[in-house]
């Protein structure tokens, strides 16, 4: 008889963004396949003897093939085993959440999604921007920088509207095209926009600049991915509404982090 296999959302790396049910299953679990964006903290509610195995992939470096992942799910279910598939974030939003459920649907293996936090929310809302907000945003958009950049498919008029905010997943390398397609379609260059690495995380910076600059700015300080980009007017409130301090986070044991926090910004 199959095992059963959960498809769980870690969140955007605060511990305590992931969810109880989520936290349940991940205990529940024979067998945990983790992402490179599942932080120790997160892992470590799994049980002592639960058998861990690493799937994560890096831009330009899939290490482990999604086929692979696909075998790894079905042979540890066919094997009887409880399987927690743990991702970064929410496992339906750019996570391939979709593509797993469906190879295990077709081949007859129980499986529950867990939704998760996903980072186009949560690392706005600890960088203090809500991504809608009365007589400002009325909506928002959100999609992957990598895909969209190189898409002749994407709607840039649409993404370029000043009454929705946009947010880009993993758009780092490409934000100058992004800004530049953006400033094409008439979004203006004064538009502010924030750029939230590693976000909810101890070692989360932020970058503000006007999307004329913003690429400069970034680049300038060096900041790396993970980094959810933040398009709109709603990026203005950070000033505001900013609450997380990085600084007085517990600070994770991961290795080659080194730095501590901080927040810059140019002049919106």
């Amino acid at each position: 008889m199959p095992g059963r296999v959960y498809l769980i959302g870690a969140g955007p790396g605060d511990p305590g963004l992931l969810t109880l049910k989520g936290k349940a299953c991940l205990e529940a679990a024979d067998v945990v396949l983790y992402d490179r964006l599942v932080t120790a903290e997160v892992l470590a509610f799994a049980r002592p003897d639960a058998e861990r195995v690493y799937v994560g992939k890096e831009p330009d470096n899939h290490a482990v093939r999604q086929s692979e992942i696909h075998a790894l799910l079905l042979e540890h279910a066919r094997a009887g085993k409880t399987v927690a598939r743990l991702k970064g974030g929410d496992p339906f939003v750019f996570g391939r959440g979709g593509e797993e459920a469906e190879v295990l649907a077709a081949h007859g293996i129980p499986f529950e999604v867990v939704p998760g936090v996903t980072s186009a929310v949560a690392a706005p809302a600890y960088a203090g921007i809500p991504l809608t907000y009365r007589g400002v945003a009325s909506g928002f958009h959100v999609v992957t920088g990598r895909e969209c950049a190189s898409s002749a498919g994407c709607d840039w008029a649409l993404l370029a509207s000043a009454q929705q905010t946009l947010v880009v997943l993993m758009g780092l390398a490409q934000l100058p095209e992004i800004a530049q397609r953006l400033l094409a379609h008439g979004r203006a260059p004064d538009t502010p926009v924030a750029v939230i690495a590693a976000g909810t995380t101890p070692y989360q910076q932020v970058v503000s600049a006007p999307l004329d600059r913003v690429a400069e700015a970034v680049a300038a300080h060096g900041l790396q991915a993970p980094a959810v980009i933040v398009v709109g007017e709603v990026a203005r409130l950070a000033d505001r509404l900013g609450w997380f301090d990085p600084a007085t986070a517990a600070v994770p044991q991961q290795p080659g982090a080194t730095e501590r926090i901080w927040t810059v910004s140019m002049p919106l």
